[in-house]
């Protein structure tokens, strides 16, 4: 069997209403939608939230905080992840991806934080990094490389 072989079985779909194509069909004249009211007319009905006149859910729960326009989301890796990587490596975002330490979609921002201990001298290129976490990669015999956010 092949993609284009497939169909769905007999009965299965059924056609749209179709409305107001005069009396023999059964929903001609009034088209399904009954004699005068709100309901009958275009656009008719009520809104989205209506609660029939009573003061709606969304305009009686005060408004609480607010989202920035510019909001940074990294991708945070601390420095005892970093202990795969053999001594003298670089290590930026790409190769943080490939090794599974942050997802792909995240690879856009990235910041080193200082939580464990680095063996090893590494080249570290990430988008922000902690003060702690600068020390230690230094220490280490390592270079931190701040890269354009």
């Amino acid at each position: 069997m092949r993609l284009d072989q497939l169909h769905p079985a007999p009965g299965a779909k059924k056609g749209p209403k179709r409305v107001g194509r005069g009396p023999g069909s059964g929903h001609g004249k009034t088209a399904g939608k009954g004699h005068k009211g709100q309901k009958a007319r275009a656009g008719g009905g009520k809104g989205a939230g209506f609660e029939g006149g009573q003061m709606p859910l969304f305009r009686r729960v005060p408004k609480r905080g607010f989202t920035p326009r510019e909001r940074r989301v990294y991708a945070v890796v601390n420095l005892n992840a970093l202990e795969p990587f053999a001594a003298g490596s670089v290590v930026d975002p790409d190769r943080l991806a490939e090794a599974g330490l942050i997802k792909k979609a995240e690879r856009g921002l990235v910041k080193l934080l200082g939580d464990g201990e680095l063996a090893r001298g590494l080249t570290v290129k990430v988008h922000a990094v902690s003060a702690s976490a600068k020390r230690k990669v230094e220490a280490a015999g390592g270079t931190v490389e701040v890269l354009p956010a």
